[in-house]
């Protein structure tokens, strides 16, 4: 799912890792590296400026990757939530995250809108150290040890242990990227700069270059969305770079070994059906994690709880029935089986997100309108849902099909579906016999929750039954509990329903 997280900050754990250090440009090392351990530098007041500082602190370096392996092993060896507020992966995709990011491998997510790739993607940053010295000033990142753009060789030549360092944060080096037809070259790895050209510099030179987000987030995690969107060769630039550490702009070649761990994400039809993928590319990649949807109802409405909208406003108190959250979740889960619905681009959890926050809205509308104490969603509050769903869901050869008939299929089946989940019809007799004898019942969510006080007066047992789903006496949430029942008892072909202008009558 693409939504925002709150970062939680993860002590540097010790490592076991020996980095042999060499000050020569030429010798090749790893492309950048992250400290060895959070020991080896001295606290915040007292962080090395300068290069000389940083060798006599005795700090050593790692590779990205090597890092984020150390401080996942770290936290599993913790018992830490490597990924908080991951709900129903755990025994799924968490896993293999995890086997892949100990691997060392790249990663690509296979998996439809709505199933938490950007988020987890997002996540992994909290795998990185919480800083990392670079060169002050440079931009990609460059490790002072180990300088790999022409312009830090000359400066760390020239200023030797005098060299400025400064000290980048784990947040901001991370880079994400959608990939979209209108993205170039020079936006992921970049492109000569002719300002720089017109101060006098050759144009095979290397200082001439602007660097693009993917060289900017060296020493990090790069991500790239929906990559079966990103163009061939821009897919060929990647690989060059990843693979053979290198890249040609405007012709000339040039070294620019990055140390990156790459990540992606795609559709699982774009991917594997369409080939628009490049081999060498999908090659790189060394974990291909496939997610999904939540597997039961109970995760789809953890999710929920989580995830949707809430405003704190004070004007008015809301609660919700967990029957109406199971309905909702139920909805989705109906929908994603639903030959009438397209599969290929998925039922997104957004969808039970926006329903329950479209019937908590309309519960406190009535409220508001009302002057009522508590808001309490119904089931009567259910039709509104067709505004917040439609637009989230493909129809399948969508002539001739009516949107709203379809979306009222699914409440229909959910509900009944739900309802049966807490009654059996066969032991409610005691109330339909009074319906068997001529009575009739309104509801409305337009009804005040009083209007529905006379009903477990009128229909003997009514209270009783009622109080299995609980025993809360506001007006409002027995009013709730009631449509609930109604509504289930003719799901169960119990009692007949007729729809009239704004309001809805069950009876025999």
């Amino acid at each position: 799912m693409g939504f925002l997280f709150k970062r939680q900050k993860k002590e540097n754990k010790d490592a076991t890792s020996n980095v042999k250090i060499s000050t020569s440009p030429t010798e090749k090392q790893p492309a950048s590296y992250s400290q060895t351990k959070s020991s080896d530098i001295s606290p915040v007041s007292q962080k090395p400026d300068t290069l000389g500082e940083l060798k006599a602190s005795g700090y050593k370096s790692v590779s990205v990757k090597e890092e984020m392996r150390r401080n996942l092993i770290a936290s599993i060896k913790a018992k830490k939530a490597v990924f908080p507020g991951i709900i129903g992966y755990n025994n799924t995709v968490i896993p293999q995250v995890e086997n892949a990011v100990i691997s060392g491998q790249n990663i690509i997510f296979l998996g439809e809108r709505g199933q938490a790739k950007s988020r987890i993607m997002r996540q992994l940053v909290d795998l990185l150290d919480e800083e990392i010295p670079v060169i002050r000033g440079c931009e990609i990142n460059d490790d002072p040890l180990y300088p790999i753009c022409r312009a830090c060789r000359d400066r760390v030549a020239r200023d030797g242990d005098a060299t400025e360092i400064a000290w980048l944060s784990r947040q901001d080096r991370y880079g994400e990227k959608l990939a979209t037809p209108d993205i170039t070259i020079a936006d992921l790895i970049g492109d000569v700069d002719p300002i720089k050209v017109a101060e006098g510099r050759y144009l095979s030179d290397e200082l001439t270059m602007h660097y693009g987000i993917i060289p900017r987030t060296n020493r990090g995690i790069f991500c790239i969305n929906e990559l079966p969107d990103l163009a061939e060769r821009l897919q060929v630039g990647l690989f060059n770079l990843m693979e053979e550490a290198d890249i040609q702009i405007k012709g000339y070649r040039v070294r620019l070994p990055l140390d990156i761990m790459l990540v992606a994400s795609a559709n699982p039809e774009d991917y594997t059906n369409r080939g628009r993928i490049i081999t060498p590319l999908k090659d790189r990649f060394g974990a291909q994690i496939r997610t999904h949807y939540p597997v039961s109802v109970r995760d789809e409405i953890t999710i929920v709880e989580q995830e949707w909208q809430q405003f704190k406003d004070g004007d008015v108190s809301f609660s919700i029935p967990d029957y109406i959250k199971e309905v909702i979740a139920e909805i989705t889960h109906q929908a994603r089986r639903s030959p009438d619905i397209g599969q290929s681009s998925g039922v997104s959890v957004r969808v039970s997100i926006t329903n329950l926050e479209t019937v908590v809205s309309n519960a406190i509308r009535r409220a508001v309108t009302l002057n009522e104490k508590l808001a309490v969603p119904r089931i009567s509050d259910l039709p509104y849902i067709v505004a917040s769903t439609t637009g989230k869901v493909e129809l399948e050869g969508f002539e001739d099909k009516n949107e709203q008939k379809i979306i009222t299929d699914l409440v229909r089946k959910a509900t009944l579906s739900v309802f049966n989940r807490y009654y059996r019809a066969e032991d409610l007799d005691s109330i339909i016999k009074p319906f068997d004898d001529g009575f009739s019942v309104e509801t409305s969510d337009s009804m005040s929750a009083k209007s529905y006080i006379n009903y477990y007066k009128e229909i003997p047992g009514l209270l009783k039954v009622m109080k299995k789903m609980t025993k809360e006496e506001s007006p409002e949430i027995q009013a709730s509990i009631m449509e609930f029942i109604f509504e289930g008892l003719h799901l169960n072909k119990r009692l007949n329903k007729i729809r009239l202008a704004g309001k809805t009558v069950y009876g025999n």
